[in-house]
């Protein structure tokens, strides 16, 4: 194994998936994770995360392309990365009838060296239900004890699959801060979400999927930096836009006005606060509603999905004009 490998301990490229009928889901994506790293998978329904971690996890053999896990091709060397990885997938469908104790003791001997079960569920809060059956567990509970199978082969790497759908808001940042003490310990972590803001919170580096392809990447503040920060605030009575300092001159990128309110878009937020401030502090008017944030993960994911749907009506239109 070279040193790269040692480094990257998942490495895709070209990664091809298609299903009967020739739909391709994943269409030649390319990213690595390294050692100790959270990495997250983000996308709409639809765009290939659950597709593209089936095959990291070996469950399929991929159409095209290459993937390594430990430095092994998961699905022809199986038996060499299962024992060093754990997965947690959407839905686990344990036996309704079990106990959470029961599940985790059946659980640990299909495991090589495994923790102790009380461990785990200790680890993710569910000490306290080690004699309630499966089945009258919440759905948040449920969520617990896969993540608490998934840890019970001491895993290498991680794959954590929509980890804390059905979590109040208490037991997913206690997952988070679970998940993070694992990444300090070493553990690799690769996980899909939803929530923008678990993924912002939890990941050094992203990927955001669309349509089977990886439409940005990088870390969550490289993906936010191409999309322009917001300034937005109330006119005072008898101004107007044009009032306003030149807005090229400030660095506003564009605008828009929904009765008094303003809202200013740039790629140059501090110089165009200031230059807005000291306009309102010559003119001594007070801008009422005044709102200054940068750009949030959330809003670079709907840009893409935006780009991505105008370039696809783009497309479109020109086929049926042909």
């Amino acid at each position: 194994m070279n040193g790269n490998e040692h480094e990257h301990v998942i490495e895709v490229t070209d990664l091809r998936r298609v299903y009967g009928g020739g739909f391709e889901a994943v269409r030649g994506i390319s990213f690595s994770v390294n050692r100790g790293e959270i990495f997250a998978l983000l996308g709409t329904n639809g765009a290939g995360k659950t597709s593209t971690v089936e095959l990291l996890e070996g469950l399929a053999r991929p159409a095209g392309g290459r993937v390594r896990v430990l430095g092994h091709d998961p699905y022809a060397e199986r038996a060499a990365v299962r024992p060093r990885t754990g997965v947690m997938l959407q839905e686990g469908g344990f036996p309704s009838e079990l106990t959470v104790a029961e599940t985790a003791r059946m659980w640990a001997g299909c495991v090589s060296g495994a923790r102790p079960p009380l461990e785990v569920l200790e680890l993710v809060g569910l000490a306290g239900k080690t004699g309630v059956r499966v089945k009258q567990l919440s759905g948040g509970e449920r969520r617990r004890l896969d993540l608490a199978l998934a840890l019970l082969g001491d895993p290498e790497v991680l794959f954590l699959d929509e980890p804390t759908t059905g979590l109040d808001a208490e037991g997913r940042r206690d997952t988070w801060e679970l998940v993070r003490r694992l990444r300090d310990a070493g553990t690799t972590v690769l996980l899909t979400t939803h929530y923008l803001e678990e993924a912002e919170g939890l990941a050094e580096r992203l990927a955001i999927l669309h349509e089977g392809r990886i439409a940005a990447a990088g870390t969550p503040a490289e993906v936010t930096a191409a999309q322009p920060s917001r300034i937005s605030f109330e006119l005072p009575q008898g101004y107007f836009v044009g009032d306003l300092p030149p807005l090229d001159g400030m660095g506003v990128s564009g605008h828009e006005v929904d009765g008094r309110v303003v809202r200013l878009h740039t790629h140059e937020l501090q110089r165009t606060a200031t230059r807005l401030l000291v306009w309102a502090e010559g003119a001594a008017v007070e801008l009422r509603r005044l709102d200054v944030r940068p750009a949030s993960l959330e809003e670079a994911f709907l840009g893409i999905a935006r780009e991505a749907a105008a370039e696809a009506a783009g497309t479109r239109t020109k086929e049926y004009a042909a």
